[in-house]
């Protein structure tokens, strides 16, 4: 059994702790906590041991804490990281490096420039296997993630006779649980976005892809509208849902109205955190002009990236072959079952 500390207990930190703790491989060695509010209770009722930053104890006097983080990392075997963005960098160079231990890193970080904390990005769809014997990879972030599910069935499919992919991100303001964070009345665009360079490290410097991004006055979701111009006439809309219709991860969906009707029934039936932790082709928008598939799918932002931790600590912790850990991470996560849920609630009229 491998120890593993759950270094953040935010958005990302309590969702991936809560899973894994139901993981028979992993002992969850506590999380930890930056901030003394109502998540470090939630922590506790929940079973964890709560772990804070040394010079930043005596902020959590009013709690039971179990110890500080610089002390419970020598005796774990990894970390996942999911401290607030930015803080990644510093953990890496402070505790995680002196200590010589394994960590994974959040999408709020950067592979690139003196604040890189890895040199992969993982997207298990694309470069599963590359994490084995890595010391510190990074987990894109939730729109990095969705877009590997889309592009790389279509690559090994069409390969070059596809010349070139544009897409226009529009992101949701914030997490339905960030209450804290104002959702404004305004849609901003983000200037040269990360999210072109990460998806290309590991789909290839080479691929075709132009991205845009927007952030519109939602926590509903993401939604991505993918153009996809090949060098000759378009496959049709039949064939392209084939291409998805046993993709891990993607459910291929009708007559929904928009992204909180997804959320709203994921809610009804117990998905837990209201996530179904995958892509969402919304079938009845896709549309083919001479040389275009113009798709339409949304990503489950937060949500998405839970699976894609643990697919990449059982790489990392035990180079699993890869059929078995799809299944293991499907023991835990039921996704097979939100998507036969949903198409079933989103089908075809």
């Amino acid at each position: 059994m491998k120890r593993v500390f759950v270094n953040g207990y935010g958005s990302i930190g309590s969702r991936i702790a809560q899973f894994i703790d139901d993981d028979n491989d992993i002992e969850v060695a506590g999380v930890g906590k930056y901030s003394p509010d109502a998540k470090v209770t939630d922590a506790i009722s929940r079973g964890f041991k709560v772990y804070v930053p040394k010079d930043k104890t005596d902020a959590f006097k009013n709690f039971k804490i179990s110890g500080t983080i610089e002390s419970i990392i020598e005796e774990c075997d990894l970390v996942i990281d999911a401290a607030p963005g930015g803080l990644g960098y510093t953990n890496k160079k402070t505790i995680y490096e002196p200590k010589n231990v394994r960590a994974i890193f959040q999408g709020g970080e950067t592979i690139t420039g003196d604040k890189a904390v890895a040199e992969l990005i993982f997207n298990s769809r694309v470069n599963y296997e590359k994490a084995f014997d890595r010391k510190y990879v990074m987990q894109g972030s939730c729109n990095v993630t969705g877009m590997g599910r889309i592009l790389q069935p279509l690559k090994e499919k069409y390969g070059k006779k596809i010349k070139r992919f544009d897409a226009a991100l529009l992101r949701r303001w914030a997490d339905i649980e960030d209450l804290q964070t104002e959702v404004k009345d305004s849609i901003e665009w983000t200037r040269k976005p990360h999210h072109d360079e990460d998806v290309k490290s590991y789909m290839g410097s080479d691929t075709p892809l132009f991205i845009r991004v927007f952030k519109v006055p939602t926590r509903q979701m993401h939604v991505h509208l993918m153009d996809v111009r090949f060098n000759g006439p378009a496959p049709n809309v039949s064939e392209i849902l084939n291409l998805y219709k046993n993709e891990y991860g993607v459910a291929t969906l009708y007559n929904a109205k928009g992204t909180k009707d997804i959320r709203d029934f994921s809610e009804s039936i117990k998905f837990s955190f209201k996530d179904t932790n995958m892509i969402h082709i919304h079938a009845d928008l896709i549309e083919i002009q001479d040389d275009v598939v113009k798709l339409t799918y949304s990503d489950d932002q937060t949500g998405i990236v839970v699976p894609e931790n643990h697919l990449l600590m059982q790489a990392m912790l035990f180079k699993r072959n890869k059929e078995d850990a799809f299944k293991h991470t499907e023991e835990l996560f039921h996704m097979e079952e939100k998507k036969r849920l949903l198409e079933e609630q989103f089908k075809k009229q």
